[in-house]
């Protein structure tokens, strides 16, 4: 196996992923360098790429209407990143910046589709970490919406 293939195990895409479904997974992935201040996705564009983080923490970014820009989170090393857009292929509602060097690893739609008869439990199982990245987001957003508005509200007295 691969030292590639290694990183992607030890990354939330290959949580369930067996030594050999890594190594298929890995050779079709491209590897990526980001000096400080790079920007992997830039808010806007669309691709149709998905993005392991394997070292350095990435800033989800987004465009103020004042021009300036607000960071929202930190993406850190085995995060995902791009699978929305890996998935539907939409502009991108966020950008992506290197706050350090970083490595990411790059899965493109086509290459991925290309193993579906193949591989289909591969498939399977990066689609089923996909969704687990998407839902950890979303249970994110709503315990910082909840945690707002007790605080704008004074709600149940925790403020």
């Amino acid at each position: 196996m691969t030292d590639t293939a290694n990183l992607v195990l030890l990354s939330s895409l290959g949580a369930e992923l067996s030594q050999e479904e890594a190594s298929v997974l890995s050779g079709l992935m491209s590897p990526r360098e980001l000096a400080d201040g790079d920007y992997l996705i830039t808010e806007g564009t669309s691709d149709d790429s998905l993005h392991v983080l394997l070292e350095g923490k990435l800033e989800v970014v987004k465009h103020t209407g004042g021009g300036d820009i607000a960071g929202l989170a930190i993406l850190r090393e085995g995060d995902l990143a791009g699978e929305l857009s890996f998935i539907d292929g939409h502009e991108h509602t966020v950008g992506l910046r290197a706050l350090c060097p970083t490595h990411v690893l790059t899965l493109k739609r086509e290459d991925f589709e290309s193993v579906v008869d193949a591989h289909p439990k591969l498939v399977y199982k990066v689609m089923r970490a996909i969704a687990r990245s998407t839902h950890r987001i979303v249970h994110r957003m709503n315990t910082e919406f909840i945690e707002l508005n007790n605080y704008i509200f004074k709600q149940h007295g925790r403020y």
